[in-house]
């Protein structure tokens, strides 16, 4: 069996004037997906749907989110929006089918 990729995600406030946030304060993290989650982004922003950090954000969050949520799936509280999830990610895989050149 394969292994999936492995990312590292890294979160950090950029600087304000004043703020008191520090680069300590960032935070980084290690995941796998058994997808390719920066070929998906690349689909998303392709499509043209959303602002290029917006279709970013999105596709990184939902491969984060469902990551998580597919590792638990017979946790109950993900019970509820697993089928809303599903139609979602059906219609967004839609929407990016029909605005991304053949």
């Amino acid at each position: 069996m394969m292994k999936a990729p492995r990312y590292r995600i890294r979160v950090e406030a950029l600087p304000r004037a004043d703020d008191g946030r520090h680069d300590e304060d960032a935070l980084s993290f290690e995941i796998a997906n058994h997808d390719d989650v920066l070929a998906i982004v690349h689909r998303v922003r392709a499509a043209g749907t959303f602002e290029r950090n917006e279709a970013t954000a999105l596709a990184v969050g939902l491969k984060l989110f469902t990551g998580v949520m597919l590792r638990h799936r017979h946790d109950p509280l993900f019970a509820e929006v697993q089928p809303a999830m599903r139609a979602f990610i059906g219609n967004l895989k839609a929407r990016i089918a029909s605005a991304t050149p053949a």
